[in-house]
């Protein structure tokens, strides 16, 4: 359950980034939901490689080199999703992933987390 609903909080995200940035395109509603279950795929088999094969520079910059690693899976999320999702630049997948988890931690700690602790 808390997988599809942050699929669904992914989608509202990515089309509120695409609202707000001229490089960041997507084609419609279901081109976000098909963009953040692929994200999330992503994440769950290819991030954790990637956090440790990149594990030393992650530590030396202190957690900031992740938002790089998102920005990858933006991007390869992008390059799978062709015409309907696009990212102009590699500048704007960092930008979108920072505001993604920033927003993403916001909903987790304001709405997500209260709910949990009411049930």
């Amino acid at each position: 359950m808390n997988w599809i609903i942050s699929i669904f909080i992914n989608a509202l995200l990515l089309i509120v980034i695409a609202g707000y940035f001229d490089s960041f395109h997507l084609e419609g509603v279901g081109a976000a939901l098909f963009a953040s279950v692929i994200l999330s795929i992503l994440n769950i088999f290819l991030k954790p490689i990637l956090i440790f094969l990149t594990l030393p520079i992650t530590v030396l910059s202190l957690g900031l080199f992740l938002f790089v690693i998102n920005a990858i899976t933006l991007m390869i999320t992008s390059s799978i999703m062709g015409d309907s999702f696009q990212i102009d630049g590699f500048g704007t997948a960092i930008l979108a992933s920072i505001v993604l988890s920033f927003f993403h931690l916001l909903i987790q700690k304001a709405i997500i987390e209260p709910l949990q602790r009411n049930h």
